[in-house]
């Protein structure tokens, strides 16, 4: 599974966990990705999907 969603491509993006010693260690943020009938997509396109539908704007 490819971690980027196939309405906004949104993928992983790199940072740092930092511990309580301030020491910094590489690491990934990925983002949430749920499987539909369209494929995989973001947890932020899910809801704005509901709120189009709902309102019924296009």
């Amino acid at each position: 599974m490819s971690y980027k969603c196939v309405v906004c491509g949104k993928g992983p993006s790199a940072g740092k966990n930092v511990s309580h010693s301030k020491r910094a260690t590489p690491r990934l943020f990925r983002p949430n990705l749920q499987k539909t009938k369209l494929g995989y997509v973001c947890t932020r396109c899910l809801r704005t999907q509901r709120k189009v539908e709902r309102t019924g704007q296009k």
